[in-house]
């Protein structure tokens, strides 16, 4: 008896010491480089749609150090090192930048004196956060405007929550007939990819031949609804010429293989693949599910 007492009095400081140890740890968020870079994709994405002019996206990890870094063309050069310090100046204070702006400005000038590179009081810095974890910062700079400046860097922050690192699902969108209808009466983008979705979907109208395009990141996939078309794959892009990040046009498609597509009919462009609707006889309606 005296043994088996002895055992469980054992076993009982075992599970104690087990259970202490683990109350001492926590599970922790971390971003990785291909996190880095989709908040940067995301930010750039937002800065395209709404005309920014230009802009630096820095991303740095929860200890303030740089992970990526993306400069838009236009940008001043100093817009690096700024967009660096916002970003660090978040995720080491985690807070927004614009906060220290405004209390510098409401008068608490001795801030300032804190050492440059460690903090950046400039509105366009904002933390990254995960469930609650503080696991990075995006700092931009060199937007149209201070407040274009959060907008883009806010962006990307939110670049994780239609679907979270544990995988929760994000929001379901619906479109009644009515939109959808409208959207292909001039040919538009149904659904973007903001908030760091990976995919679009396109409700698009043609009346006529269009130019040959290469899309360097993005597989589409094209469901035909309305009238028929003669659809070149493959092959080389005539003319080509680079008029967005990963985008491609040309005049027309040398080799290839030409097919007509018609209502019903489904064809998956992988990325990469020049195509091209070289006839199109009447109007032509057809979804494209953009996948990156």
């Amino acid at each position: 008896m005296n043994t088996l007492k002895l055992f469980g009095l054992a076993l009982l400081l075992a599970s104690s010491s087990v259970i202490a140890n683990a109350q001492q740890f926590a599970e922790k968020k971390t971003l990785t480089l291909d996190g880095a870079k989709k908040v940067i994709a995301t930010a750039v994405d937002y800065a395209r749609k709404n005309k920014a002019p230009g802009g630096v996206i820095a991303v740095v990890d929860e200890g303030g150090n740089l992970m990526a870094l993306e400069r838009l063309d236009g940008t001043f050069a100093a817009g690096a090192n700024i967009s660096i310090g916002k970003a660090r100046t978040a995720v080491l204070f985690k807070r927004p930048t614009k906060a220290f702006e405004d209390i510098i400005k409401n008068g608490r000038t001795a801030m300032v004196a804190l050492p440059d590179g460690f903090f950046t009081p400039l509105q366009g810095g904002v933390p990254i956060t995960i469930d609650g974890q503080v696991v990075g910062g995006v700092g931009v700079s060199g937007a149209a405007s201070a407040q274009q400046d959060e907008e883009v860097a806010l962006a990307g922050a939110d670049a994780f929550n239609s679907t979270s690192m544990n995988g929760t699902p994000g929001k379901v969108s619906y479109f009644d007939r009515d939109t959808v209808s409208a959207a292909f009466a001039k040919g538009a983008v149904l659904f973007d990819g903001m908030d760091g979705r990976n995919y679009m979907v396109h409700a698009s109208h043609r009346d006529q031949a269009g130019q040959a395009e290469v899309h360097e990141l993005d597989t589409d996939i094209i469901y035909v609804l309305d009238g028929s078309a003669t659809f070149v794959t493959g092959g080389t892009a005539v003319e080509a010429k680079t008029i967005a990040p990963n985008e491609i046009r040309g005049s027309s498609i040398n080799g290839g293989e030409s097919r007509v597509i018609s209502k019903g009919d489904v064809i998956i462009v992988p990325r990469g693949v020049a195509h091209w609707f070289k006839e199109i006889p009447g109007p032509f309606n057809y979804y494209v599910v953009k996948v990156r």
